[in-house]
Order: C-alpha cells, then structure tokens, then sequence
C-alpha cells in the first residue's frame, strides 16, 4: 500500500491510467505481431525521466513476460508446434538474451538506430510488395537447415530483445516468415514463445540486479496480460491477412520512430 501510495503521489493518478492504457495497447500489438515494445517503451521513456533506464526495462520485462506468457498459451492450443526445433531455437535464444541484457548499461543504443531503421524499411517494402507473404507455408526445410537458421536468427534476435527489445516480436515473425517458411499464425506462434523464453532469460539479470518497480509492474502485467489475451484470440480468429496488415502498420510505425529519432531528435 505505501508503495502505490508513492507510485501515486510521485505520478498522479492520470497517468497510471495512461499506462494501463499503454500496457493494454502494448500487450495487444504484441500478441498479434509483435512490436508491444515500441507502444510502451516511449511511453516509459518520455513519462518516466527520473527512472534509470535499467530499471525501466526491467519494469517493462515482468510485465511483458506476462502477457508473453498468456499469447503464447493461446497460440499452442491452436498450432501445432515441433518442439525439438522450438527447444533448440529458443536455447539459442535464452542465452543471447542473457548476454544482451547483461551489457544493457554498457551499449549505446542511440548508435544502432540507423541500422534498425535502414532494416525495417527493407522490412516493410519487402512484405508490401510480396503480397503472399505468410499467407502459406512456402518452404519445407529439412530439419537440420530448421535448427541452423532458426538458431542464427535466435542469436541475434535474442541478444537485441536482451539489451533493448522493441519491435523483437516481429523481427522473430518474419524471420520464420522468410527465413523457415512459415505462414503468418504458425510464424507469430512461435515468436510467442521464443519471446518468453527472451524475456524470462534478461529478467534473470533485471531481478538480480534489483533494477524493477513491483508496483508498477504488476499495474502493467495485468493490462499486458487482457490486451495479450484479446490480441491473440483476434488473431487466431481471422488469421493470417489480419496478422500481415498488423505487421505492416507496426513496422511501418516503427520506420516513422526510428526515422524521426535518427533525422529530427537530436536537430
């Protein structure tokens, strides 16, 4: 009590609400396409000045984790998984994110930006004019090629998701979009889970480190986790164009922020 009493008095009540309305938001796109990142973590960064940015990240994660983990239950009800080339990717994947978020204080993440920019626009223009993208399976990959490039893709995305995470969702969507062939629902499914296995791997070391607000991260859980909920029923209900016109709007989003961060946030 004397923690929300604080939380309260330091921000006010408006905006807890606005953040249970971002972390709704956030938990949504997330369970769609991945993305939730990019709605909560301006958020955060923008209204949260005092925070250190560890500490924020680490608020983020639990509460991201949570609606992570109810998408993903959601998914595996409904798609069938390989859990042997799931197994292997997410280990890949654990450990990248271990390694990113262990080197989140020591990286500037301001110089990354143009590449992730210059990423998502190849990103974009790739799945607009490929109008097929993800509606059907387009690959049959043998097995072992499945572990090899899923485990490469791991590697990188995990260690992203570790040390600063927006946009890791759909990063992972379509690399088993493009990279394994996958549709759209099999492809965000097991982003799902992956993406769990990221945020349990950099939550070892935000914990640890004491860099987390409970108060404040149960407050996000619990509208991460409803808007999770619904975002993956949708979905799964009207299947893989719905999934790709999400895709395409949070990476575009994500081009417009990257693009303005890179050209006009520091003009």
């Amino acid at each position: 009590m004397d923690q929300i009493n604080a939380l309260l008095n330091e921000y006010g009540l408006v905006m807890l609400i606005l953040l249970a309305v971002f972390s709704f938001a956030a938990g949504f796109i997330d369970a769609v396409v991945g993305g939730g990142g990019l709605v909560i973590l301006p958020f955060l960064l923008i209204n949260f000045p005092k925070l250190p940015l560890p500490v924020l990240f680490g608020t983020n994660k639990i509460a991201g984790f949570s609606g992570t983990t109810v998408a993903a239950f959601q998914y595996m009800q409904r798609v069938r998984f390989n859990f042997v080339l799931l197994f292997i990717i997410s280990l890949f994947a654990f450990i990248a994110s271990y390694f990113g978020a262990k080197t989140v204080s020591s990286i500037n993440s301001e110089s990354l930006k143009p590449f992730i920019l210059m990423i998502l626009i190849i990103i974009a223009v790739y799945t607009f004019f490929k109008k097929d993208l993800g509606s059907v399976e387009t690959k049959t990959l043998v097995f072992w090629k499945q572990a090899v490039y899923g485990s490469l893709f791991a590697t990188v995305i995990g260690f992203y998701d570790g040390f600063f995470g927006p946009g890791t969702g759909s990063f992972l969507v379509l690399a088993f979009v493009v990279v394994l062939g996958f549709e759209f629902v099999t492809a965000s499914a097991y982003a799902k889970v992956i993406n769990c296995i990221t945020n349990i791997s950099a939550l070892i070391v935000f914990i640890k480190n004491g860099q987390f607000i409970l108060v404040m991260a149960i407050l996000m859980a619990v509208f991460n986790v409803a808007g999770s909920y619904l975002g993956s029923k949708m979905a799964l209900k009207k299947g893989n164009a719905f999934i790709r016109k999400i895709f395409l709007l949070i990476v575009s989003i994500m081009i417009a922020k990257y693009g303005y961060d890179v050209f006009f946030a520091k003009a």
